[in-house]
């Protein structure tokens, strides 16, 4: 294992993120059509959107360097073989953990890493040729709140800063789209305006109630603007 600076997460704001399992499904079905054979996730966390992953992978390989939420993410798949758990950040990982990759997927983790460009020209010097980095990030820079901010996030993200930074690191851009545009509103509303933290029952009735509706509809109609932004890129050879 190679030395990584201590890291520690805010996590309570993770722990009711936990409670989003529509909205991690919904990730993961736009996902699912570009995993490979031998497929890495990068900033596990505590294993909420890995456990959803291992449902449908044969391997996976988690990276996570926190503190404070390896331990969880380790002791959560102790009894899945199938997984291996990494205690470092994806650039300083031993290379070992980085043979053959094909598949690489960033759930709201690029916008921790400081030099994100550099993490992206990482990335497509691992991947096998016709590999895909699947990335989803915060968007929209007016959205930026105390709580981005608690979280560690540097930025939030347009297209634009996208493409060009998957341009510049060599990627293809296979797709890339806005994602839940209703998110906008309450977002604003109470972590910009209100300052407000996040809570585990208000998350949970957005998952339940709210996500399924949006998600037939931004999936027949894509919106021109979203509080997320999705993306697939591709190494081509």
């Amino acid at each position: 294992m190679t030395e990584h600076k201590t890291q520690n997460y805010f996590g309570r704001d993770l722990e009711a993120m936990s409670f989003a399992i529509n909205y991690h499904k919904w990730i993961l079905e736009e996902f699912k059509p570009y995993f490979g054979n031998k497929v890495a996730e990068v900033g596990a966390g505590s294993g909420n959107f890995s456990e959803l992953l291992i449902e449908n992978l044969e391997q996976l390989t988690v990276f996570e360097p926190s503190d404070n939420m390896y331990p969880l993410l380790n002791q959560r798949f102790t009894e899945h073989p199938q997984v291996q758990s990494v205690h470092s950040t994806f650039i300083e990982a031993p290379s070992e953990h980085k043979t053959n990759l094909d598949t690489v997927i960033y759930v709201n983790v690029l916008e921790h890493i400081k030099d994100d460009a550099a993490e992206l020209s990482h990335i497509f010097d691992v991947l096998q040729q016709g590999g895909h980095a699947l990335i989803f990030v915060p968007a929209l820079r007016f959205l930026y709140s105390d709580l981005d901010k608690d979280l560690g996030h540097f930025r939030r993200y347009h297209k634009k800063d996208l493409i060009n930074l998957a341009h510049s690191s060599g990627f293809s851009v296979v797709k890339m789209h806005y994602f839940d545009f209703t998110g906008i509103v309450p977002w604003y509303i109470w972590f910009v305006l209100c300052k407000k933290t996040m809570i585990s029952t208000h998350v949970s009735y957005y998952d339940r109630i709210v996500v399924p509706i949006i998600q037939k509809i931004e999936q027949a109609l894509r919106p021109p603007i979203g509080k997320n932004l999705l993306m697939v890129l591709k190494k081509r050879g």
